[in-house]
């Protein structure tokens, strides 16, 4: 370690901090990772497994005032309420539709870009000599549209990809059955992104990440945390399990649970949990070639080790609530009209928790009233894409480098009632 080598407290061992512990590891730091269940037990395990690198469009675009409460009410689309959960969801949700127009969320996206843009080079980096690299397999990424009108219905949000930077090809029917038969002939255009990628298991592939964190040195913890301990403005440790591990800065990275602790600290953060699915076909009859999501129904399908694991749905109703049958169905609806002949030998079924702020834009930094204490949550759909840039960010803010991209938009000061207007 070097004379300015520090400890560094990191609360979450998901995809965002055990990427930062790796790069702060990286800097010479002694690092110790704190999760109240492991490794890769939430959000991390769940995901799409897609680098979605275009996925840099919020889901509050414009016309969703309009359209969201037909889908409430259509079994078919994939938008779900537990209404009983709705006063307390109403807040978040004012604030969350007051974005739904062409600024806002072209600001979002060009917020975005920056931290998802360059993902598979940003995860080959962070997993080059961890022993996790088998996992991340360079791929195209697919949009499959019914039509050419269907596609052209989605222009605001291609418009928003190709203002950041990004370029793709476009396949008709017979040039996407060539490209890939796996699919209903009702799929009769698709966009090709190049340069995306994927992770063929997600849950592996972190644990993998935090176990090279361990035999680097690292310290790994599970306890719930309960505070971060502070004297005289600074970060002096995190109070876990009923003792204080003592250290010089800590990252909350905890996903959608980092809202309570962020409170703590003097943040006041509109975040929801955004309750998603997947159901996965084991050792299914086919495989598709490359992740792909389909835009009639709004869910990717990711060819991973062992099964084809089918992602999307969005609910509402709080962290507390277990799955609903509803999403489940709906996804198993979708995957036998968009797979026409899938067999598998098991079809298992998952509910995690996506990290919304009311923005869509992560919160990233320092904080300004504390020195030492840092975030690094609020990814909302791209958590996996993000989290090995957001972690190096996070490693040159605390190792005292200026990254080379402006962070002012994804400040935790914009929560501190200085921030709030």
């Amino acid at each position: 370690m070097t004379d300015t080598a520090k400890t560094i407290a990191i609360i979450g061992a998901g995809i965002v901090g055990v990427s930062t512990a790796i790069w702060l590891q990286r800097d010479g730091h002694k690092v110790i990772l704190i999760d109240r269940a492991g490794p890769a037990e939430g959000t991390s395990y769940g995901n799409g497994g897609v680098l979605a690198s275009c996925a840099i469009v919020p889901v509050s675009t414009p016309g969703l005032i309009g359209k969201a409460p037909k889908m409430l009410f259509n079994p078919n689309e994939p938008l779900f309420l537990r209404w009983g959960y709705l006063p307390k969801l109403t807040p978040w949700l004012v604030r969350f539709l007051r974005r739904a127009n062409a600024s806002d969320a072209a600001q979002t996206a060009a917020a975005m870009a920056p931290i998802i843009g360059d993902s598979q080079a940003d995860h080959l980096a962070l997993a080059q000599g961890t022993g996790a690299e088998k996992w991340v397999v360079p791929s195209d990424y697919l949009f499959l549209y019914n039509d050419r009108a269907h596609y052209q219905g989605d222009a605001f949000t291609w418009d928003l990809r190709r203002q950041n930077g990004f370029a793709w090809d476009e396949m008709e029917a017979d040039e996407f059955r060539a490209y890939d038969p796996a699919f209903s002939t009702d799929l009769r255009f698709a966009i090709r992104l190049k340069d995306h990628g994927r992770i063929t298991d997600p849950g592996q592939y972190v644990k993998a990440l935090a176990a090279h964190v361990v035999a680097s040195g690292g310290q790994l913890i599970q306890a719930d945390v309960e505070d971060i301990a502070r004297e005289n403005g600074r970060v002096t440790g995190v109070r876990a399990g009923g003792q204080t591990i003592h250290c010089d800065a800590a990252v909350v990275a905890t996903g959608v649970w980092s809202g309570p602790l962020a409170k703590k600290l003097g943040l006041d953060v509109p975040l929801e949990a955004e309750r998603g699915y997947h159901i996965e076909f084991w050792n299914p009859n086919f495989m598709p070639k490359s992740p792909v999501m389909v835009a009639a129904r709004k869910f990717v399908a990711t060819p991973m080790e062992g099964r084809l694991r089918l992602a999307g749905v969005v609910e509402f109703g709080g962290l507390e609530a277990g799955p609903s049958r509803a999403p489940i169905e709906l996804l198993k609806r979708s995957a036998a009209a968009v797979f026409p002949g899938l067999k598998a030998d098991e079809v298992t079924e998952w509910l995690g928790h996506r990290p919304a702020p009311a923005d869509s834009i992560p919160v990233i930094g320092e904080l300004p009233h504390l020195k030492g204490a840092f975030t690094g949550f609020g990814h909302h759909h791209v958590g996996l894409t993000g989290g090995p840039k957001t972690g190096r960010i996070l490693a040159q803010l605390i190792s005292g480098r200026q990254p080379n991209i402006d962070l002012s938009v994804y400040s935790p000061a914009r929560y501190t009632k200085a921030g709030q207007n």
